[in-house]
């Protein structure tokens, strides 16, 4: 289906009706007087979907009502478990009429609060549609439903020879890492989502179907018109609810081998990350985790490596490449002061090393126990990581907070893992104004206030500050374009 256009006086109209509402709390039509969704309303979610995929239930709203972040839970009013994209574009189209919100739902792995239902609603849960519906070998490209994980993408490629290489930390559905603009360690050298999403099919807030490259079309480059798909990519569920997704795969390389290596300061880890870049050598993973986080890593993944500032390397290629690749590196980070240089070639302690990586967030969780996680990252041009990480450790040591730093330093990109007593008050404002901090300090270095994790409910202001007032503003109106009632996941990123 075509999506229509908006003429420019009608659009302008719209938007002045439609802005003084726009970020605004309100009821709508089919609420009760008690806050809760009308029972006709409840009977036509299960007519489209069947009753055992409805739910109204507590437990259930309240585990939909929040995700990994410090926000505070904000449920639904009901939870639906869509089949196939006929039924999504029918549950859209349905409170769309009545004036509904509607959130997507993946594994609620975020970090920005991005599933809480502020203005209540119904939350759409997408991971029945976990199918792997086409898989194109020749030209590098497989067709998900939002359901399917990396992990289980990962396993149905294992003898095809391709993968796909976006990792970020939990196993979070495909669809769901499209919508926040996911990363990894492997973006360094084979990009982000963004670089690996061809193609989106995206039910819009009225229920109309969009193909943002055209149906059925997975082609390698295009020079037709708009970027559809990269509008959607990282719109963190307010524009449309991604039902299908056509992904970039990448050959399985012939070797691969991984390293760990410690520094004396952040500053020499950090400085060898830069030179290693400048010197070209093509390092496909290059992770950075201070002193506190590979204290948490020992200890929660059984590892023996030095606490200090520690870098995690891996490499692909063939076995002469490796070889090159390897001395390079080696030297570069020797004359940094690197020591416990440690090579791990075979695929069981590479898998050991990098599940420790991935489970850097628990691992720090298990040494504050009651505490929650609150996870902030920024980006800056690699040139500025060195100044940026070093002021920040600084700064984290000093604001009596608890919590490590790693990062995709590779490209610029780090993370904060603070860990928050959940009913101290003041503790809260004082990792607020931290993170707040770092993300100024990261758009006064050219940089942007968050590489992955996305907006969510936490850093608008942020955002505001770092596209200024005629980005917002354009972002406005695209958003009233597409959703000019304000339904898809209202009061995140506007």
């Amino acid at each position: 289906m075509v999506l229509k256009l908006i003429a420019v006086p009608a659009m302008a109209s719209l938007l002045r009706a439609a802005a003084p509402g726009l970020f605004s709390w309100r009821g709508y039509c089919s609420r009760g007087s008690q806050g809760e969704l009308s029972k006709g309303f409840v009977e036509s979610l299960k007519a489209i979907v069947g009753s055992p995929h409805v739910s109204t239930a507590a437990a259930v709203r309240e585990h939909h009502g929040q995700d990994e972040s410090i926000h505070r839970c904000q449920p639904p009013d009901a939870v639906v478990w869509p089949q196939n994209v006929d039924q999504v574009s029918r549950l859209a189209a349905l409170c769309y009429g009545q004036g509904v919100p509607i959130i997507p739902f993946g594994t609620g792995t975020g970090v920005e609060g991005g599933v809480c239902a502020v203005q209540g609603g119904v939350c759409i849960n997408l991971t029945h549609m976990d199918r792997i519906t086409e898989l194109n070998t020749e030209d590098f490209s497989v067709v998900v439903e939002p359901g399917v994980t990396r992990k289980a993408l990962n396993a149905h490629l294992r003898n095809s020879g391709l993968w796909f290489t976006v990792d970020p930390g939990a196993d979070a559905s495909i669809c769901g890492m499209v919508a926040t603009g996911a990363s990894g360690t492997n973006s360094v050298r084979y990009g982000t989502i963004r670089d690996n999403v061809v193609n989106l099919e995206v039910v819009l807030p009225d229920g109309r179907l969009l193909h943002t490259a055209g149906q059925g079309r997975y082609f390698r480059k295009s020079a037709a018109g708009y970027n559809l798909t990269g509008l959607f990519v990282g719109s963190e569920g307010t524009l449309g609810l991604i039902t299908s997704a056509t992904l970039r795969l990448h050959p399985v390389p012939e070797a691969t081998v991984a390293a760990t290596c410690a520094f004396p300061s952040v500053q020499a880890a950090v400085d060898s990350t830069v030179q290693i870049l400048q010197a070209a050598v093509p390092v496909a993973r290059i992770e950075f985790l201070d002193d506190v986080t590979m204290d948490a890593c020992n200890r929660h993944s059984k590892l023996s490596c030095a606490v200090a500032p520690t870098l995690f390397l891996e490499f692909h290629g063939s076995e002469q490449a490796l070889a090159e690749q390897v001395q390079h590196t080696e030297a570069i980070t020797q004359q940094n002061g690197a020591s416990h240089f440690s090579w791990a070639k075979e695929s069981e302690e590479r898998n050991q090393l990098w599940a420790a990586r991935h489970n850097a967030w628990y691992a720090l969780l298990a040494l504050s126990p009651g505490c929650k996680g609150y996870a902030t990252d920024v980006c800056v041009p690699i040139s500025r990581l060195p100044e940026i990480l070093v002021q920040t450790k600084e700064e984290l040591k000093t604001s009596g907070l608890k919590g490590g730093i790693v990062g995709h330093v590779g490209d610029g990109n780090f993370h904060c893992i603070l860990m928050v007593n959940p009913d101290d008050e003041e503790e809260h404002h004082r990792v607020r104004a931290f993170t707040k901090k770092l993300g100024r300090q990261a758009l006064a270095l050219h940089g942007t206030c968050t590489g992955e994790h996305g907006i969510g409910l936490g850093k608008r202001q942020l955002l505001q500050e770092e596209i200024g007032a005629v980005g917002m503003e354009t972002m406005r109106q695209l958003k009233v374009m597409l959703d000019p009632r304000n339904l898809m996941n209202p009061g995140k990123v506007l």
